[in-house]
C-alpha cells in the first residue's frame, strides 16, 4: 500500500506562524483546533495548492457533486500513514459546504435572496498538508505519495526558511447592524409559533445576518477574533475572488474515524458573566432548563434519524446527553450522538444522508428548512454549513459553521441565531441571536 511521507517542523502551539507564509496562496486554507489541550482541540491542518478545485456547478444535483468529490478521492489514490501514526489527514479533500448546498440534497423553496453570490460548495484536492498535533507536540508536514519530489522540497524549504513578519490591519467603516428590526425579527417568530401550533413543526431556528463595511486584510481580522473566541472548530479559508471565510465554531458536524461516527449538536445556550458567580448560576441555570434539554432531544432524535440512514442499523446510540461546554462568549448544552458506518457506505454518503446538520434546521428537518427559507429574507451562505476534510483512508471531521463570518466585496457578515419552540418568548430568542455574535462584532468594532 502507498504510504505518505512525513518532515518534522518545530512545534506551533499557534499555527499563524506557519499559514501566513502561505495565506494568499490558491487555495490556501487553514482548519484550526484553537484551544490546545482540550478534548477536541488536539489537531490544526492547513494547505494551499490544491491539485483540483472542485466547486459546485449551477444546478448541479448535490449527490452528483458528492460523486465528483469520491472520484477526485480515488484518482489522488489511497495511502496510509507510516507506522500507523495517529494523524488526521493523508492527503484528500478541503473546503467548505454552504448551508444552501442542502438545496441540491432536498426539495426546497427559492425565496430567500441570494445576495452575497458565495458558491454552494467548493474543496480542494490536496497532496499535502501540514499537521499539528498539539497532544504530542509535534508539527510535520505530511506528503501523499503522488506529490512530486521538487515540490515536496519547495515546501521544505518554504516553512524552513525564516519567518517574515507582515503586518496587517483590518477594519470596520461603520458599527455591524442586523438586517432585521425587532419588529420585523417578531413577525418572523409569531409565524413560526403559528406553523408550531399548525403542527407543521416543534422547533426552527430562526437567524438574523448583522453586516457592516469593511476594507484591510481579514487574516488580521481572524488573528483578532481567534483571541478573544478560541473555539475547536476554527477555520479561515482565503477564495480566488479576494474573499474569505472566518469561522469560529464549538460544534462538531459529523466526524468519522474507522468507520465509526460522532456527531456534537449544540442546542442550548446561556450567556457568560464576568462576575464568577452569576457566570455559575447562568450554566446551572443552563443545566436545569426543561426547555432547553427538550430542545436539546428534539435535535438528538433528528440525527439519531439522520446517523441511522447511513450507519449499521442498531448502532446508532447516544452516550452523552445534555453535557455542559462553556466558551469565552456563551454556555451551551451538547450531546452526542454514535454510530457504526454500514457496509458500502463512506463519509460522503452521510453527507448526503445528514446535511445540513439538524441543529440549526429545527424539526422535522425539511419542513424546518421550508419555513427558515420563507421567513429570513437572505441566503445563509456559509453560515450553518460546514468546513470539512475528508482524507483518502475515508476519514472526515466537519463543524456546522456558527459563529463564522464571510468578508466579501468590501462587506463583512455574520449571522446570529437561535431555536424557537412553542413556550419561547420572542424577546429572549432576539437577544439570544446577538449574545452569540456578540464578542465576534464587539472585537471587529474594536480594531
Amino acid at each position: 500500500m502507498p504510504t505518505c511521507t512525513l518532515h518534522p517542523l518545530p512545534y506551533q502551539p499557534d499555527p499563524a506562524a506557519y499559514f501566513a507564509r502561505l495565506r494568499q496562496a490558491p487555495g490556501a486554507i487553514l482548519l484550526d483546533s484553537a484551544r490546545p489541550g482540550a478534548e477536541r482541540g488536539r489537531f490544526d491542518l492547513l494547505s494551499a495548492w490544491p491539485v483540483a478545485h472542485l466547486q459546485a456547478e449551477p444546478d448541479e444535483d448535490g449527490r452528483a457533486y458528492l460523486q465528483r468529490l469520491r472520484d477526485g478521492l480515488a484518482e489522488l489514490g489511497h495511502a496510509d500513514l507510516p507506522d500507523n501514526l495517529e494523524l488526521p489527514f493523508a492527503g484528500g479533500l478541503i473546503g467548505y459546504l454552504s448551508y444552501d448546498f442542502g438545496r441540491r440534497l432536498e426539495q426546497l423553496p427559492s425565496m430567500a435572496v441570494d445576495d452575497l453570490g458565495l458558491p454552494d460548495a467548493q474543496l480542494g484536492l490536496y497532496a499535502w498538508a501540514l499537521v499539528s498535533d498539539h497532544l504530542l507536540g509535534t508539527t510535520q508536514l505530511v506528503f501523499h505519495p503522488s506529490l512530486p519530489a521538487s515540490e515536496q522540497q519547495r515546501l521544505i524549504s518554504l516553512f524552513e526558511a525564516p519567518a517574515v513578519d507582515q503586518s496587517t490591519d483590518f477594519q470596520l467603516l461603520a458599527p455591524m447592524r442586523g438586517d432585521l428590526e425587532p419588529a420585523h425579527y417578531r413577525q418572523a417568530f409569531d409565524q413560526v409559533q403559528h406553523y408550531i401550533q399548525a403542527g407543521d413543526c416543534y422547533q426552527i431556528n430562526l437567524t438574523q445576518r448583522f453586516r457592516a463595511a469593511c476594507q484591510g486584510d481579514p487574516w488580521h481580522a481572524y488573528q483578532a477574533l481567534r483571541k478573544a473566541c478560541p473555539t475547536p472548530f476554527s477555520g479561515y479559508q482565503q477564495l480566488a475572488d479576494g474573499s474569505a471565510l472566518l469561522s469560529f465554531s464549538p460544534e462538531r458536524f459529523v466526524r468519522v474515524s474507522q468507520g465509526q461516527v460522532e456527531t456534537r449538536p449544540i442546542k442550548g445556550t446561556r450567556p457568560r458573566s464576568s462576575d464568577p458567580q452569576q457566570d455559575a448560576r447562568n450554566a446551572a441555570e443552563l443545566l436545569a432548563s426543561a426547555k432547553d434539554r427538550s430542545e436539546n432531544l428534539m435535535i438528538v432524535d433528528l440525527l439519531r434519524n439522520d446517523l441511522g440512514r447511513t450507519c449499521e442499523i442498531g448502532t446508532v446510540k447516544v452516550p452523552e446527553l445534555f453535557s455542559l461546554e462553556s466558551y469565552p462568549n456563551v454556555h451551551h448544552l451538547v450531546s452526542s450522538i454514535t454510530g457504526q458506518l454500514a457496509s458500502g457506505k463512506d463519509a460522503l454518503d452521510l453527507i448526503g444522508d445528514s446535511f445540513p446538520g439538524g441543529s440549526i434546521t429545527g424539526a422535522p428537518k425539511i419542513r424546518a428548512m421550508q419555513i427558515i427559507d420563507e421567513l429570513e429574507p437572505t441566503r445563509r451562505a456559509l453560515y450553518c454549513g460546514s468546513l470539512l476534510y475528508i482524507d483518502v483512508r475515508g476519514e472526515m471531521d466537519s463543524s456546522i459553521a456558527i459563529r463564522s463570518l464571510l468578508i466579501k466585496d468590501g462587506q463583512a457578515c455574520c449571522w446570529g441565531g437561535g431555536a424557537v419552540v412553542a413556550d419561547s418568548q420572542w424577546e429572549a430568542e432576539y437577544e439570544e441571536s446577538i449574545a452569540k455574535v456578540r464578542v465576534l462584532m464587539q472585537t471587529l468594532q474594536s480594531l
